[in-house]
């Protein structure tokens, strides 16, 4: 995957298009993240010894990765991710600005 967990990302398509937010969990397999503030959904919870109220809730359900972009820590504009080996080790860069993003 292209973004992991604490990258802001720009929602690219979608309902949500066009906002930003921080990854707050990503799931590789699946090829989902969580973004903080986006496609927020309803959920219905029974009231239990954590919720005593029960009712409905707001959260943020999980997008497909493709449907974000990583936005360049130089411009804040969304920007596409490159990889290249330094001293060893696969490093992230931005592909606008050339800055290192790990």
């Amino acid at each position: 995957m292209h973004v992991k967990k604490g990258d802001k990302v720009r929602v690219i398509s979608g309902k949500d298009k066009g906002k930003t937010g921080v990854i707050l969990q990503a799931f590789p397999k699946k090829e989902r993240v969580l973004v903080e503030g986006v496609n927020i959904v309803k959920k219905h919870a029974k009231p239990s010894q954590v919720n005593p109220q029960g009712g409905i809730l707001s959260l943020e359900a999980p997008i497909h990765v493709s449907n974000v972009m990583l936005l360049d820590p130089k411009s804040n504009e969304p920007t596409r991710v490159g990889y290249k080996i330094v001293d060893g080790k696969k490093q992230r860069f931005a592909k606008k600005s050339g800055e290192a993003l790990d």
